[in-house]
């Protein structure tokens, strides 16, 4: 039986890349201080509008991941809108993170640089 996945997206700035390297793109990186929260968003459009206008301000670059989470484990999290139709996110708390890792089936992968 082939177990159910929902696609979730993160943009990055180079720093989190560099950590999900070292990470065989297997993990998320654990939160800083001050972030209490992990914000997955729903849709490549999102996480590409953040990465432009966030991240390459930031830091010079911007990147769109992707990657799979089992749906079982996902169904825990309501779904956010916070700002446009299509600004939805998931609000994963910190001490969740490590579930949420644990949950990941196969890879992050980039999918888009600025």
């Amino acid at each position: 039986m082939t177990r159910q996945t929902t696609t979730l997206y993160r943009p990055v700035g180079p720093q989190e890349l560099a950590l999900l390297e070292a990470a065989d793109w297997k993990r998320w990186p654990p939160r800083l201080e001050g972030q209490p929260i992990f914000y997955p968003v729903t849709n490549a459009q999102y996480a590409r509008e953040i990465a432009q206008k966030w991240n390459v301000p930031e830091s010079g670059s911007g990147f769109v991941t992707r990657f799979e989470v089992d749906a079982d484990f996902m169904a825990r999290y309501d779904i956010q809108t916070v700002g446009a139709q299509h600004h939805t996110e998931w609000w994963v708390p910190a001490e969740e993170l490590d579930a949420l890792n644990d949950h990941i089936v196969g890879t992050i992968e980039v999918i888009e640089r600025f």
